[in-house]
């Protein structure tokens, strides 16, 4: 008995002496492998980008007055992070590099698609099957990049237009909402003058900072769901209200529908923006505290 523990306990002696061996020994020094810059350009060098698809017209944004806006095949307020995702190619690594001699194996003599920023030209073909990265050709080499950066490029033109009903630039001053069938009444207009809100009728109990939140919430950060392409129909007659813009000048929507979601359509710049039903009341329904009438 004494015997067999003597032997596992100098097996235990073994194994906890090569343990440490291996634990404390040194370690060679190993190279790290250098990822490759792509390119040296910046993200704010460009004023116009292009995406080309096989047997698909191409997409078309251009910088104009310091926003991007879609140019082809409509003419469009482009959503600004949707274009900057796709211009981040330029600040892209590479573990890999490979000589364009041979392009057609990296399936980049058809690419799938074609990004021109600028002049400067980055090519997609196809995917590697081990790390599932995609092969992408600039200048004189072939890198290996995520495929994200297609991706981006390659979503429908819909997704990235600007979600937002009004331009950057366009600041809010007021409302006229005195067209709108809950208003008309009363011909409601709401207006921001010296930083306080000043209802046109005094049956009205406004409380700043909850009309400095609905206006946050409603019409500073909310965003559509969706947008698509309007053309006014000019035989029919809509419920309108106005947008007032500081400075001067005003926006017009256009309430198309009301439910199951709200439904504004802006003629000047020709796009439908579709609200989820709660927002969409909101946006049309400020909180002020108007007595029903009995």
């Amino acid at each position: 008995m004494i015997k067999r523990w003597l032997v596992n306990l100098g097996l235990l002696l073994l194994i906890a002496g090569i343990v440490a061996f291996l634990y404390l020994r040194p370690q060679p020094e190993r190279e790290g492998q250098q990822a490759h810059e792509i390119s040296s350009l910046k993200l704010g060098d460009f004023s116009r980008v292009s995406i080309e698809f096989p047997a698909k017209a191409p997409v078309v944004f251009e910088k104009i007055d310091g926003y991007w806006r879609v140019t082809q095949p409509l003419n469009a307020r482009a959503d600004q992070m949707s274009v900057q995702r796709i211009i981040s190619i330029v600040a892209a690594t590479s573990m890999e590099k490979f000589s364009t001699a041979n392009l057609e194996k990296f399936g980049l003599d058809q690419p799938k698609l074609k990004l021109k920023l600028d002049q400067e030209e980055f090519l997609f073909g196809t995917y590697n099957p081990v790390s599932s990265e995609q092969y992408m050709a600039y200048k004189d080499a072939v890198y290996l990049v995520a495929p994200t950066y297609s991706e981006s490029a390659g979503y429908q033109l819909l997704e990235m237009l600007d979600k937002s009903p009004l331009k950057p630039t366009e600041k809010i001053a007021g409302f006229d909402f005195s067209w709108l069938e809950q208003w008309e009444d009363i011909r409601l207009n709401l207006d921001l003058i010296d930083g306080k809100w000043v209802p046109s009728t005094d049956k009205a109990k406004p409380v700043q900072d909850e009309l400095n939140e609905w206006l946050d919430t409603t019409w500073v950060k909310s965003a559509a769901k969706s947008v698509e392409p309007y053309t006014p129909d000019r035989n029919a007659t809509y419920p309108s209200f106005r947008v007032k813009l500081q400075g001067g000048g005003h926006v017009h929507f256009d309430k198309l529908q009301e439910a199951p979601e709200l439904l504004l359509g802006r003629p000047d710049e020709g796009m439908i923006y579709h609200f989820a039903p709660d927002i969409g009341f909101a946006m049309l329904n400020p909180p002020l505290h108007i007595p029903r009438e009995e």
